[in-house]
């Protein structure tokens, strides 16, 4: 495993969605946090910035600035338009790999396909981590992970960028703390670079993904006693809904947690397909899983962001009188009352 202290690069999107990767890493990731680069609020410290990450670092303004402050990796934090990596951060990556630093890119672009920069991680002792790249050999789903001695639960979307990885996340820790051995099993790269390992699937081709997801099961540490399998896509956007039904039926879940956005009515991207009724997305999904192993959604994960508290509860109350399950919101504090509803549903 490779330590890593951590100059996480936000070039002025900090405060944007478009950082969710260095938010998830920086709330999350069990490495310390040298620095973030954001000229537009260097000088300040995260936890001022950004409280609600429950972060310290400084924040600085240059490469060079970071490595003072105990910087091995540089990770680009930015979901950047189109994946891609902007040539004015060419500068800033020549420079860390001069200094022989690690490079950790989440992007569509590869670093290690470009030549220049593969010839100075090279020359100089550095390395170039392209987290959605794929590794060699992924097999075609076989059933194995039907013969894992762990328990299975996952996190699946009525829509993208939903939180799931943060509901995953937020009941491993709730896991833990009851007793549990739990393993976070990272699928996109936000969650690779907090676990340190994974698949991001997004990139597998087609007829693989399903083959990835028990691949990422059965490879589990075998000292865990369950496994969190953080859900990707939905089945309402058809973008990604091949990723959704690929994931679930190869991680075949014995349980499903719900992560839903409060109030939102139809997928936040274009065809903006509408979404039905929280207890035909409870239905539907069991029933989808069910085609590989009996399974059932044990609570409905609520995201309830900028709503007030009361806001907030008549969404939850809502969602439990609709679907007939728990819910709330792990970023109220409702973690531990869902995981009581996945212990239940896991002793049926």
């Amino acid at each position: 495993m490779v330590e890593r202290n951590w100059l996480v690069l936000t070039d002025g999107w900090l405060m944007s969605r478009n950082a969710k990767t260095a938010h998830g890493v920086l709330r999350y990731g069990r490495d310390p946090i040298a620095a973030v680069l954001d000229t537009e609020h260097q000088g300040h410290d995260l936890s001022s910035v950004m409280p609600s990450l429950e972060r310290a670092a400084p924040i600085v303004g240059s490469v060079s600035e970071g490595i003072d402050a105990g910087a091995t990796s540089l990770l680009l934090g930015v979901a950047t338009p189109g994946g891609w990596i902007p040539d004015h951060w060419r500068p800033l990556l020549k420079e860390a790999l001069e200094a022989s630093m690690e490079i950790a890119n989440g992007l569509h672009g590869f670093l290690g396909d470009d030549p220049e920069l593969v010839e100075l991680a090279e020359r100089h002792g550095g390395r170039l981590w392209d987290v959605r790249k794929p590794p060699d050999g992924i097999p075609l789903n076989s059933g194995l992970a039907l013969q894992v001695p762990q328990r299975i639960v996952g996190t699946v979307g009525s829509d993208c960028a939903v939180g799931k990885m943060t509901v995953s996340l937020e009941l491993t820790e709730v896991a833990r703390a009851k007793g549990w051995s739990p393993e976070f099993i990272a699928t996109g790269q936000t969650g690779i670079l907090i676990a340190g390992k994974g698949i991001a699937v997004d990139r597998v081709i087609s007829d693989f993904v399903s083959g990835a997801a028990e691949q990422l099961v059965v490879d589990a540490d075998e000292r865990s006693d369950i496994l969190l399998v953080e859900g990707q896509g939905g089945l309402w956007h058809p973008a990604y809904s091949g990723v959704t039904l690929g994931l679930l039926h190869g991680s075949a879940p014995e349980v499903l947690v719900l992560v839903h956005r409060a109030g939102r009515e139809a997928i936040e991207e274009p065809p903006y397909t509408k979404l039905p009724p929280l207890d035909h997305v409870v239905r539907t999904y069991e029933d989808i899983a069910s085609w590989v192993r009996p399974c059932k959604v044990a609570c409905v994960a609520l995201n309830c962001g900028g709503m007030s508290a009361e806001e907030a509860s008549s969404h939850i109350q809502a969602a439990e009188e609709l679907t007939g399950l728990p819910a709330g919101d792990v970023w109220r504090g409702d973690a531990e009352k869902l995981w009581a509803a996945v212990e239940e549903a896991l002793s049926r």
